[in-house]
Protein backbone atom coordinates (compact mmCIF):
# COMPACT_ATOMS: atom_id res chain seq x y z
CA UNK A 1 0.00 0.00 0.00
CA UNK A 2 1.29 3.43 -0.92
CA UNK A 3 1.90 5.70 2.06
CA UNK A 4 -0.27 8.78 2.07
CA UNK A 5 0.12 10.23 5.55
CA UNK A 6 -3.58 9.54 6.19
CA UNK A 7 -4.81 8.05 9.46
CA UNK A 8 -8.12 6.24 9.12
CA UNK A 9 -10.46 6.58 12.09
CA UNK A 10 -11.82 3.44 13.80
CA UNK A 11 -15.22 4.32 12.33
CA UNK A 12 -13.81 4.13 8.81
CA UNK A 13 -11.88 0.92 9.51
CA UNK A 14 -15.04 -0.72 10.88
CA UNK A 15 -16.93 0.34 7.77
CA UNK A 16 -14.27 -1.09 5.48
CA UNK A 17 -14.20 -4.36 7.44
CA UNK A 18 -17.96 -4.62 6.99
CA UNK A 19 -17.58 -4.25 3.24
CA UNK A 20 -18.91 -0.70 2.95
CA UNK A 21 -16.45 1.48 0.97
CA UNK A 22 -16.43 4.51 3.26
CA UNK A 23 -13.14 5.54 1.64
CA UNK A 24 -12.43 5.23 -2.07
CA UNK A 25 -9.06 3.40 -2.14
CA UNK A 26 -7.87 4.82 -5.50
CA UNK A 27 -8.54 8.37 -4.27
CA UNK A 28 -6.51 7.79 -1.12
CA UNK A 29 -3.65 5.79 -2.59
CA UNK A 30 -3.12 7.45 -5.92
CA UNK A 31 -0.03 9.53 -5.05
CA UNK A 32 3.34 8.38 -3.75
CA UNK A 33 4.56 11.79 -2.55
CA UNK A 34 2.94 11.67 0.87
CA UNK A 35 0.27 14.27 0.07
CA UNK A 36 -3.15 13.41 1.51
CA UNK A 37 -4.99 15.48 -1.12
CA UNK A 38 -5.05 14.64 -4.82
CA UNK A 39 -5.75 16.99 -7.73
CA UNK A 40 -9.36 17.07 -8.85
CA UNK A 41 -9.92 14.82 -11.87
CA UNK A 42 -11.70 16.17 -14.94
CA UNK A 43 -15.45 15.77 -15.24
CA UNK A 44 -16.46 12.29 -16.40
CA UNK A 45 -17.27 11.74 -20.05
CA UNK A 46 -20.95 12.50 -20.48
CA UNK A 47 -23.50 12.89 -23.27
CA UNK A 48 -23.60 16.65 -23.91
CA UNK A 49 -27.26 16.49 -24.92
CA UNK A 50 -28.21 14.85 -21.64
CA UNK A 51 -26.16 17.35 -19.65
CA UNK A 52 -27.86 20.24 -21.45
CA UNK A 53 -31.28 18.80 -20.68
CA UNK A 54 -30.30 18.31 -17.05
CA UNK A 55 -29.17 21.92 -16.85
CA UNK A 56 -32.57 23.10 -18.13
CA UNK A 57 -34.42 20.85 -15.72
CA UNK A 58 -32.27 21.99 -12.81
CA UNK A 59 -33.72 25.46 -13.12
CA UNK A 60 -37.31 24.45 -13.96
CA UNK A 61 -39.87 25.03 -11.19
CA UNK A 62 -42.27 22.60 -12.84
CA UNK A 63 -40.35 19.89 -11.01
CA UNK A 64 -42.05 21.02 -7.77
CA UNK A 65 -45.70 20.38 -6.94
CA UNK A 66 -46.70 24.03 -6.71
CA UNK A 67 -44.06 25.40 -9.08
CA UNK A 68 -42.52 27.37 -6.24
CA UNK A 69 -38.99 25.97 -6.29
CA UNK A 70 -36.43 24.55 -8.68
CA UNK A 71 -33.23 22.66 -7.89
CA UNK A 72 -31.42 25.99 -8.23
CA UNK A 73 -33.52 27.43 -5.42
CA UNK A 74 -31.30 25.54 -2.98
CA UNK A 75 -28.30 24.83 -5.21
CA UNK A 76 -27.50 28.28 -6.57
CA UNK A 77 -24.92 27.70 -9.29
CA UNK A 78 -23.61 31.26 -8.94
CA UNK A 79 -23.10 30.84 -5.18
CA UNK A 80 -20.90 27.81 -4.87
CA UNK A 81 -23.64 25.35 -5.74
CA UNK A 82 -25.40 25.88 -2.40
CA UNK A 83 -27.19 28.91 -0.93
CA UNK A 84 -26.58 31.48 1.79
CA UNK A 85 -29.21 30.21 4.26
CA UNK A 86 -28.80 28.16 7.44
CA UNK A 87 -31.48 25.86 6.09
CA UNK A 88 -33.22 26.24 2.76
CA UNK A 89 -36.88 26.67 1.83
CA UNK A 90 -38.51 23.83 -0.02
CA UNK A 91 -41.87 23.53 -1.73
CA UNK A 92 -44.50 25.87 -0.31
CA UNK A 93 -41.90 27.69 1.74
CA UNK A 94 -41.40 24.74 4.12
CA UNK A 95 -38.04 24.97 5.89
CA UNK A 96 -35.63 22.14 5.16
CA UNK A 97 -34.05 20.29 8.08
CA UNK A 98 -30.37 20.75 7.25
CA UNK A 99 -28.02 23.16 5.52
CA UNK A 100 -27.85 22.57 1.77
CA UNK A 101 -24.55 20.98 0.64
CA UNK A 102 -22.93 22.15 -2.58
CA UNK A 103 -23.78 20.43 -5.85
CA UNK A 104 -20.24 21.01 -7.16
CA UNK A 105 -17.94 17.97 -7.37
CA UNK A 106 -20.73 15.80 -5.97
CA UNK A 107 -19.72 12.99 -8.31
CA UNK A 108 -16.53 12.44 -6.30
CA UNK A 109 -18.27 11.82 -2.95
CA UNK A 110 -18.73 8.21 -1.85
CA UNK A 111 -22.16 8.89 -0.28
CA UNK A 112 -24.88 11.49 -0.75
CA UNK A 113 -26.39 13.84 1.86
CA UNK A 114 -25.27 14.63 5.41
CA UNK A 115 -26.35 11.26 6.81
CA UNK A 116 -24.94 9.29 3.88
CA UNK A 117 -28.35 7.87 3.12
CA UNK A 118 -27.64 7.23 -0.55
CA UNK A 119 -24.76 5.35 -2.17
CA UNK A 120 -25.35 6.83 -5.63
CA UNK A 121 -26.60 10.02 -7.22
CA UNK A 122 -29.23 7.95 -9.02
CA UNK A 123 -30.69 6.65 -5.76
CA UNK A 124 -30.69 10.14 -4.29
CA UNK A 125 -32.42 11.61 -7.33
CA UNK A 126 -35.09 8.91 -7.29
CA UNK A 127 -36.29 10.04 -3.85
CA UNK A 128 -36.09 13.81 -4.29
CA UNK A 129 -39.32 14.36 -6.20
CA UNK A 130 -41.60 12.77 -3.61
CA UNK A 131 -39.84 14.34 -0.63
CA UNK A 132 -42.58 16.45 1.01
CA UNK A 133 -40.10 19.14 2.01
CA UNK A 134 -38.15 19.33 -1.27
CA UNK A 135 -40.51 18.94 -4.25
CA UNK A 136 -43.63 17.05 -3.05
CA UNK A 137 -44.25 15.78 -6.56
CA UNK A 138 -43.74 12.55 -8.50
CA UNK A 139 -41.48 11.74 -11.44
CA UNK A 140 -44.46 10.29 -13.27
CA UNK A 141 -46.43 13.52 -12.84
CA UNK A 142 -43.52 15.72 -13.88
CA UNK A 143 -42.84 13.58 -16.95
CA UNK A 144 -46.49 13.73 -17.99
CA UNK A 145 -46.52 17.52 -17.70
CA UNK A 146 -43.24 18.08 -19.54
CA UNK A 147 -44.27 15.82 -22.44
CA UNK A 148 -46.75 18.56 -23.30
CA UNK A 149 -43.81 20.92 -23.83
CA UNK A 150 -42.78 20.39 -27.49
CA UNK A 151 -39.22 21.62 -26.91
CA UNK A 152 -38.62 19.22 -24.04
CA UNK A 153 -40.26 16.33 -25.86
CA UNK A 154 -38.09 16.83 -28.94
CA UNK A 155 -34.88 17.28 -26.97
CA UNK A 156 -35.52 14.10 -24.98
CA UNK A 157 -36.19 12.10 -28.15
CA UNK A 158 -32.76 13.16 -29.40
CA UNK A 159 -30.93 12.47 -26.13
CA UNK A 160 -32.66 9.27 -24.98
CA UNK A 161 -33.93 6.33 -27.08
CA UNK A 162 -36.99 6.04 -24.83
CA UNK A 163 -37.76 9.75 -25.01
CA UNK A 164 -39.13 11.64 -22.01
CA UNK A 165 -39.84 9.22 -19.17
CA UNK A 166 -39.45 9.42 -15.39
CA UNK A 167 -36.17 7.47 -15.73
CA UNK A 168 -34.77 9.72 -18.46
CA UNK A 169 -35.73 12.82 -16.48
CA UNK A 170 -33.68 11.55 -13.55
CA UNK A 171 -30.83 10.46 -15.81
CA UNK A 172 -30.58 13.92 -17.37
CA UNK A 173 -30.46 15.60 -13.97
CA UNK A 174 -27.81 13.18 -12.72
CA UNK A 175 -25.73 13.77 -15.87
CA UNK A 176 -25.83 17.48 -15.15
CA UNK A 177 -24.86 16.93 -11.51
CA UNK A 178 -21.91 14.78 -12.56
CA UNK A 179 -20.73 17.53 -14.93
CA UNK A 180 -20.52 20.11 -12.13
CA UNK A 181 -16.75 19.85 -11.58
CA UNK A 182 -14.67 22.87 -10.55
CA UNK A 183 -11.18 22.48 -12.05
CA UNK A 184 -7.98 24.50 -11.88
CA UNK A 185 -8.06 25.54 -8.22
CA UNK A 186 -4.86 27.28 -7.10
CA UNK A 187 -4.17 24.37 -4.77
CA UNK A 188 -4.46 21.87 -7.62
CA UNK A 189 -1.98 23.92 -9.62
CA UNK A 190 0.29 23.89 -6.56
CA UNK A 191 0.08 20.09 -6.37
CA UNK A 192 0.91 19.94 -10.07
CA UNK A 193 4.19 21.76 -9.41
CA UNK A 194 3.25 25.43 -9.77
CA UNK A 195 4.54 26.46 -6.36
CA UNK A 196 3.79 30.15 -6.86
CA UNK A 197 0.07 29.29 -7.24
CA UNK A 198 -0.18 29.18 -3.44
CA UNK A 199 0.72 32.28 -1.36
CA UNK A 200 2.93 31.73 1.67
CA UNK A 201 0.01 32.15 4.06
CA UNK A 202 -1.93 29.43 2.25
CA UNK A 203 1.12 27.15 2.27
CA UNK A 204 1.40 27.65 6.02
CA UNK A 205 -2.32 26.85 6.31
CA UNK A 206 -1.79 23.60 4.42
CA UNK A 207 1.10 22.71 6.71
CA UNK A 208 -1.15 23.24 9.73
CA UNK A 209 -3.98 21.33 8.02
CA UNK A 210 -1.74 18.27 7.85
CA UNK A 211 0.12 18.74 11.12
CA UNK A 212 -3.03 19.16 13.21
CA UNK A 213 -4.79 16.17 11.68
CA UNK A 214 -7.47 17.87 9.56
CA UNK A 215 -6.37 15.71 6.62
CA UNK A 216 -7.23 12.53 8.53
CA UNK A 217 -10.85 13.13 7.48
CA UNK A 218 -10.52 15.72 4.72
CA UNK A 219 -8.38 14.03 2.08
CA UNK A 220 -8.53 12.48 -1.37
CA UNK A 221 -9.58 14.24 -4.56
CA UNK A 222 -12.57 15.93 -2.93
CA UNK A 223 -10.80 16.90 0.31
CA UNK A 224 -13.47 14.94 2.14
CA UNK A 225 -16.75 13.36 1.12
CA UNK A 226 -15.46 9.81 1.47
CA UNK A 227 -16.01 8.80 5.11
CA UNK A 228 -18.20 9.30 8.17
CA UNK A 229 -17.15 10.91 11.44
CA UNK A 230 -18.70 11.87 14.76
CA UNK A 231 -19.36 15.58 15.21
CA UNK A 232 -17.85 16.14 18.63
CA UNK A 233 -14.92 13.72 18.94
CA UNK A 234 -13.16 15.88 21.55
CA UNK A 235 -16.14 17.59 23.15
CA UNK A 236 -19.92 17.67 23.37
CA UNK A 237 -20.79 20.00 20.51
CA UNK A 238 -24.53 19.44 20.76
CA UNK A 239 -24.63 19.97 24.52
CA UNK A 240 -22.62 23.17 24.26
CA UNK A 241 -24.15 24.58 21.07
CA UNK A 242 -26.82 26.42 23.01
CA UNK A 243 -29.87 25.14 21.13
CA UNK A 244 -31.92 21.96 21.66
CA UNK A 245 -31.06 18.90 19.62
CA UNK A 246 -33.23 18.12 16.61
CA UNK A 247 -33.86 14.96 14.65
CA UNK A 248 -31.43 16.24 12.03
CA UNK A 249 -28.69 16.40 14.68
CA UNK A 250 -28.84 12.61 15.09
CA UNK A 251 -27.05 12.22 11.75
CA UNK A 252 -26.44 8.71 10.49
CA UNK A 253 -28.38 7.25 13.42
CA UNK A 254 -31.51 8.21 11.46
CA UNK A 255 -30.41 5.79 8.73
CA UNK A 256 -28.94 2.85 10.66
CA UNK A 257 -30.65 3.18 14.08
CA UNK A 258 -27.32 2.19 15.64
CA UNK A 259 -26.42 4.10 18.79
CA UNK A 260 -22.82 4.26 17.61
CA UNK A 261 -24.02 6.34 14.61
CA UNK A 262 -25.67 9.06 16.69
CA UNK A 263 -24.17 12.47 15.78
CA UNK A 264 -22.22 10.82 12.95
CA UNK A 265 -22.19 12.63 9.59
CA UNK A 266 -20.64 12.28 6.18
CA UNK A 267 -17.47 14.35 6.21
CA UNK A 268 -18.13 17.16 3.71
CA UNK A 269 -15.86 18.03 0.83
CA UNK A 270 -13.90 21.23 1.43
CA UNK A 271 -13.60 22.16 -2.23
CA UNK A 272 -15.07 25.64 -2.79
CA UNK A 273 -15.84 25.79 0.93
CA UNK A 274 -14.97 29.49 1.07
CA UNK A 275 -18.01 30.12 -1.14
CA UNK A 276 -20.62 28.17 0.80
CA UNK A 277 -21.20 29.85 4.18
CA UNK A 278 -22.89 29.15 6.56
CA UNK A 279 -21.37 25.85 7.65
CA UNK A 280 -22.16 22.44 9.18
CA UNK A 281 -25.35 20.42 8.82
CA UNK A 282 -27.16 22.98 11.00
CA UNK A 283 -25.69 26.10 9.39
CA UNK A 284 -24.57 27.24 12.85
CA UNK A 285 -21.15 28.60 11.81
CA UNK A 286 -21.65 31.89 9.92
CA UNK A 287 -18.08 32.29 8.67
CA UNK A 288 -15.26 30.03 7.55
CA UNK A 289 -13.09 31.26 10.41
CA UNK A 290 -15.73 30.38 12.99
CA UNK A 291 -16.19 26.94 11.41
CA UNK A 292 -12.45 26.29 11.63
CA UNK A 293 -12.42 27.27 15.31
CA UNK A 294 -15.32 24.90 16.07
CA UNK A 295 -13.70 22.05 14.16
CA UNK A 296 -10.41 22.57 15.98
CA UNK A 297 -12.17 22.58 19.35
CA UNK A 298 -14.55 19.65 18.90
CA UNK A 299 -12.72 17.43 16.43
CA UNK A 300 -9.08 18.02 17.37
CA UNK A 301 -9.19 19.34 20.94
CA UNK A 302 -7.23 22.45 19.96
CA UNK A 303 -7.60 26.17 20.48
CA UNK A 304 -6.20 28.04 17.48
CA UNK A 305 -4.70 31.50 17.35
CA UNK A 306 -6.18 34.12 15.03
CA UNK A 307 -3.07 33.82 12.86
CA UNK A 308 -3.49 30.05 12.54
CA UNK A 309 -7.14 30.48 11.59
CA UNK A 310 -6.21 33.10 8.99
CA UNK A 311 -3.64 30.72 7.48
CA UNK A 312 -6.16 27.89 7.34
CA UNK A 313 -8.73 30.20 5.72
CA UNK A 314 -6.13 31.13 3.10
CA UNK A 315 -5.46 27.45 2.37
CA UNK A 316 -9.14 26.55 2.15
CA UNK A 317 -9.78 29.51 -0.14
CA UNK A 318 -7.15 28.09 -2.48
CA UNK A 319 -9.50 25.12 -3.02
CA UNK A 320 -11.90 27.37 -4.97
CA UNK A 321 -11.99 26.05 -8.52
CA UNK A 322 -13.39 27.43 -11.75
CA UNK A 323 -17.19 27.54 -11.90
CA UNK A 324 -18.25 24.87 -14.41
CA UNK A 325 -19.93 25.77 -17.65
CA UNK A 326 -23.56 26.53 -17.01
CA UNK A 327 -22.86 27.37 -13.38
CA UNK A 328 -22.77 31.15 -13.58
Amino acid sequence: MVATGIVLSPLVLDSLAAGTPAVDPPAVERRDDGEPIQPLPPAPALDARQVALGRRLFGDKRLSADRSVACTSCHDLSAGGADTLRTSKGVGGVQTLVNTPTIFNLAFNSRVNWSGTYATLDAHMADLSANPIVMKASWEGVAKELRDDPAYAAAFREAFPEGLTPASLRAALVAFERSMVTPNAPFDRYLAGQKDALPEEAQEGYRLFKAYGCSSCHQGVNVGGNMFQTFGVMGSFFEERGTPETDADQGRFNVTKKESDRHVFRVPSLRNVARTAPYFHDGSAPTLGSAIAVMARYQLGRSLTSREIASLVAFLTSLNGETPKGGA
